[in-house]
């Protein structure tokens, strides 16, 4: 299964946070920000402290897909 966190990228947008800003609120490091950048996999536990300092939800962040050709470009 294929993870997108173009969403994720879009709220920052929204809300005017910069990426590196993220990485400060959230509390999480540099190796979780860059799977975030890359579209890898990450624990739970750095969806759930982006969406808290976000003030949303998982699904508003990321998007799962069955392969990853099946990816939106």
């Amino acid at each position: 299964m294929a993870v997108s966190y173009r969403k994720l990228w879009h709220v920052l947008l929204d809300k005017k946070i910069k990426k590196l800003e993220l990485l400060e609120i959230a509390g999480i490091s540099d190796y979780s920000f860059r799977k975030l950048r890359n579209d890898q996999d990450v624990s739970t536990e750095v969806l759930t402290k982006v969406c808290t300092a976000l003030g949303c939800e998982v699904q508003d962040i990321v998007d799962f897909f069955p392969e990853k050709a099946e990816m939106p470009k």
